[in-house]
């Protein structure tokens, strides 16, 4: 992945099937978790346990791209849950939907 300076990699989310690890290759990002941020260069890592319901997401806040590893299993019975937003995905079909499973209009 390249996460170019002042974006996010995504929304704060969590995973219901599906554990998550990340290597740093280059550059530095902000990691953001229930307990706060803590930065990341290259060389470090991160793992996300499936249905920890602990949201994480990655901030570069630096004025350089980096590039990192994302592995997952891309489980079809995977469900991503969005922490600070009220927003979640099933990788069955790939739509978002509202926590309580409403569609978002079109």
């Amino acid at each position: 992945m390249r996460l170019p300076p002042g974006n996010w990699s995504s929304q704060r989310h969590w995973h219901s099937h599906e554990d998550e690890f990340v290597y740093v290759l280059e550059g530095e990002v902000v990691l953001i978790e229930d307990e706060g941020e803590t930065v990341l260069r290259a060389g470090d890592c991160a793992a996300f346990p499936k249905a920890s319901g602990n949201g994480h997401h990655m901030v570069n806040r630096s004025d350089v791209t980096a590039i990192y590893l994302e592995v997952g299993s891309r489980s079809p019975d995977d469900l991503t849950t969005c922490s600070d937003i009220d927003m979640m995905s099933a990788n069955s079909d790939g739509r978002f939907v509202h926590k309580d499973g409403t569609p978002y209009p079109d």
